[in-house]
């Protein structure tokens, strides 16, 4: 027998003694929190002990139902089955769904369904009152087949999720039924792409039993998407997107009770860290003929009851538990009784694809069998009623007309005879948004401040604050680490380019002496690379727009269109301050905003367009990687060709904000939403081989760590000696006092003034000689603070700003403005001249030096002359 076609067993573990069954259904019932050895102990028990766990486990889910105002209430969608494509990249043993080419062409099927057979079974859906179309398909089929890379290309699709993606916006504007997408393993950038074409996505995590991937013989080998870690990647990921989702557990495939036990705590955890796991499906593997695990025993109906009582224990009540209803052997009552409250997806159109052998009950008996149990059969969308009532920024607004025509606007679930037609589906008000709000934030955060120091929905739209502290423990205190720094410094001093990163930590933890004689090396090399010279910008910060729900814990920045703080400035009111600016000296605009759900992703074109219409001479530096990527995914192009566009339009480079830590671990504690790490790069890479500069960032001081720092720097090196890209490094202190994270009790104070001064001398020395210009930070550090910064590596004070509103909003007290001659002052208390400069650090044309000297001193007078 070879490793494909071995079965395997579960692993028999010692039955638990009576006291622990004992003593784990007490807990169970006193409502006490069980640990994995008890679940594992309750997923064993049979008989009258399972009857013990199914009643409490029922009490827990009637506590739930009552607290979403639906008691008795037992949910199901009324939907259609669409099997997109059935090849696949993995090699699953118990799968029958996957097929291979030769098969489908025999079978005189496509590689992938075409758009005119999706919408035919849609269509007969939305005609018997479906609302849902299951998209269910393998996972990225044409990396293992060539047919299908053949098929994607010859019908104008660059990969598998984009043509998800067109067919779901086809059934949302010509059917009307809701795509519940299931494609498998989605990357974060595939989430964004997918988010605004369908309310809800889903992909089981069947297991978190590593070895059943690893092993040869186990029923994932060979599966590259079915590795555990992978697939929670995707649950956080979807958690982090605000993406309602689905997962759950397969059960007897060869895992242990203490296994299974694991896997629904890993479930728990991402439910809770991101509050976006809307349901979790136990579902009872069944062999089948054909497949590897064809001689694989069924799960037995008592381990499917006694999985459900435990799901149902560990999730709690606000949880919602499936069990599909055609594959219990007709035992409703008995899923019902271990505590279910739903029974997923059923269709009177289509067959269940993945389990062909066993159909659907009918609704009639399901009612009745749900009524005997004493529980009324309601229908709910694919979206779950918590997320309907929520909104944003769970629903993207282009779906919202879509799902509020088939919702009950108080319950969230469905209208039963509500008309399922196509309605458009479009970018928000098709166009830019008009202004709104107080759009004069940037001038009275200087005088009246911010409203509160905190948004209305802080105990919910940054996830689970509990479960964040625990995960950023390490980072609260940075520990201190021994070395030779006697060593390193005569390395650093002699050849930066050698220094190890042993060394190169040891010197980011220098302090006293130390300290002082690395900032004397970094101030040496910057000297050399330099000259004396302290370079500034004259340029004007344009934050566009406020109106953000990506979730970032450190920004106090962001707000809900509905808070007293929100904003968005119209596109001349936009124009406007870049032609105020460029009347008083500016050669620079940057301009950076909120990803405001209402403005479509061609906003960024028409922003860019506006201020070169109005000013031609003016530099664009404008739209972080998280913007670039917002506007990708939002108009479905390629972060290649969006950045094309957006220099067709004006863009002249970008600011490589949005980096704050490039290490995930850091980042998504940080950020519950924000483009992870590789995402970042991808940006920014794409960007300099288009010949699009950007600067580059870290923000540092709130959960992170020296080595932390030591690996951000290198990446930034590796991508310099790469593109060679960046003008400059700029250094971010965290500003704590409003930020979130601090708020919540996670986050440090911000860095320490030794913290500041390692950061800008060894971001001098490790981008050595790769990126010559190190920048401080005057908004977040001061005049002193940055004078003492220029001592000990930086070359360069940043702009003059005119107004800026990220930083004050998060507490900064340093203003919002400086003018040259402020400028000027700080390079005088470092003993240094000061110079003008473009973006690309070029030489400022005297027209421009003139202009900026006529009106120096004067600006503040100058700026707040918009009527609103």
């Amino acid at each position: 027998m070879s490793d494909q076609d071995a079965v395997p067993q579960t692993q028999q573990t010692d039955r638990p003694t009576a006291n622990a069954m004992r003593r784990a259904l007490k807990r169970a019932r006193d409502g006490v929190a069980l640990d994995v050895t008890e679940a594992a102990v309750l997923l064993q028990a049979r008989g009258a002990d399972l009857d013990d766990l199914t009643a409490s486990a029922a009490r827990v889910r009637d506590a739930g139902l009552e607290a979403a105002g639906r008691p008795g209430v037992i949910t199901y969608s009324k939907s259609v089955f669409i099997p997109l494509t059935r090849l696949c990249r993995d090699k699953c043993h118990y799968c029958t769904f996957v097929t291979v080419p030769g098969k489908l062409r025999r079978e005189g099927h496509g590689m992938f369904m075409s758009q005119d057979e999706v919408l035919d079974i849609a269509r007969k859906g939305a005609e018997l009152g479906c609302k849902e179309a299951l998209i269910t398909l393998g996972d990225k089929p044409e990396d293992r087949w060539p047919e299908a890379r053949e098929w994607l290309d010859a019908h104008g699709y660059d990969d598998t999720i984009a043509y998800v993606r067109a067919i779901s916006i086809r059934i949302l504007e010509e059917t009307g039924l809701l795509p519940h997408l299931n494609p498998g393993v989605l990357s974060w950038t595939d989430f964004q792409r997918l988010k605004p074409v369908a309310p809800s996505m889903g992909m089981m995590l069947e297991t978190t039993a590593t070895r059943l991937w690893s092993e040869p013989g186990m029923p994932h080998y060979g599966s590259p998407d079915k590795e555990p870690a992978v697939r929670l990647r995707v649950l956080e990921d979807a958690g982090r997107s605000s993406v309602p989702f689905t997962s759950g557990l397969l059960i007897g495939i060869g895992e242990t009770y203490e296994e299974r036990a694991e896997s629904l705590f890993a479930l728990r955890r991402v439910a809770r860290s991101y509050h976006g796991v809307q349901e979790l499906i136990i579902q009872n593997f069944r062999a089948k003929p054909d497949t590897a695990m064809r001689g694989m025993p069924d799960a037995e109906l008592d381990d499917l009851v006694a999985t459900v009582a435990v799901a149902r224990h560990i999730m709690g009540p606000s949880g919602n538990l499936q069990a599909p209803p055609n594959l219990v052997d007709g035992e409703y009552t008995r899923l019902i009784g271990a505590g279910i409250d739903d029974w997923g997806g059923v269709s009177p159109v289509t067959i269940d694809h993945v389990n062909p052998e066993k159909p659907w009950p009918k609704l009639e008996e399901l009612a009745e069998q749900s009524a005997t149990a004493g529980f009324e059969l309601r229908e709910r969308l694919c979206v779950y009623p918590e997320f309907v009532t929520r909104g944003e920024p769970w629903l993207d607004p282009r779906l919202l007309p879509h799902v509020r025509a088939l919702a009950d606007p108080e319950t969230g679930l469905a209208v039963p005879d509500a008309p399922v037609v196509g309605r458009p589906w479009q970018e928000p008000d098709e166009g830019y948004v008009a202004a709104s709000g107080r759009t004069d934030l940037h001038r009275t955060i200087d005088t009246d401040g911010r409203t509160s120091d905190r948004r209305d929905d802080f105990d919910e739209v940054y996830g689970d604050w509990e479960a964040l502290r625990e995960q950023a423990a390490p980072g609260m205190v940075p520990s201190r680490i021994d070395g030779d720094v006697r060593e390193a410094l005569a390395v650093a001093a002699d050849d930066p380019t050698r220094l190890t990163d042993d060394q190169a930590l040891a010197l980011l933890h220098a302090d006293g002496p130390a300290l002082d004689a690395l900032c004397g090396i970094a101030d040496d090399i910057r000297k050399t690379v330099n000259g004396d010279d302290v370079t500034y910008i004259v340029t004007r910060n344009i934050n566009f727009t406020n109106v953000c729900y990506t979730g970032c814990r450190f920004c106090a920045f962001a707000q809900r269109r509905t808070d007293a703080d929100a904003y968005t400035l119209s596109l001349d009111q936009v124009a406007d301050r870049a032609q105020q600016a460029w009347e008083v000296g500016a050669v620079e605009v940057c301009m950076q905003g909120g990803i405001h759900p209402d403005l479509p992703g061609t906003a960024y074109f028409d922003i860019a367009k506006a201020v070169k219409e109005r000013v031609p001479g003016m530099h664009v530096h404008a739209f972080s990687p998280m913007e670039v990527v917002n506007g990708a995914t939002r108009t479905g192009m390629s972060i290649r060709e969006w950045l094309t566009a957006a220099r067709e339009a004006g863009l002249d480079s970008i600011p490589g904000t949005a980096a704050e830590i490039l290490d995930d671990e850091v980042r998504w504690i940080l950020t519950k939403g924000k483009l992870p790490t590789a995402t970042w790069i991808e940006v920014i890479k794409t960007a300099h081989e288009l010949g699009i500069r950007s600067s580059s960032t870290m923000m540092y001081g709130h959960v992170d760590q020296p080595r932390h720092w030591l690996g951000h720097l290198r990446t930034l090196a590796g991508i310099q000696q790469e593109t060679g890209g960046f003008t400059e490094f700029v250094t971010l202190p965290f500003i704590h006092t409003n930020a979130p994270v601090y708020l919540a009790g996670i986050a440090r104070p911000g860095p320490t003034t030794r913290d500041n001064r390692a950061v800008t001398a060894m971001a001098r020395i490790l981008l050595h000689p790769h990126i010559p210009n190190i920048q401080t930070s005057w908004v977040k550090l001061g005049t002193e603070g940055a004078a003492e910064m220029l001592r000990s590596g930086a070359n360069d004070l940043g702009g003059t700003l005119m107004e800026e509103t990220i930083s004050r909003m998060a507490g900064s007290s340093y203003g919002s403005y400086k003018s040259v001659k402020d400028l000027i002052a700080v390079a005088d208390a470092a003993d240094r001249p000061a110079k003008p400069r473009t973006t690309l650090y070029g030489a400022v044309p005297e027209e421009r030096v003139r202009a900026a000297a006529a009106s120096d001193g004067h600006l503040p007078e100058l700026l707040p002359v918009l009527e609103d």
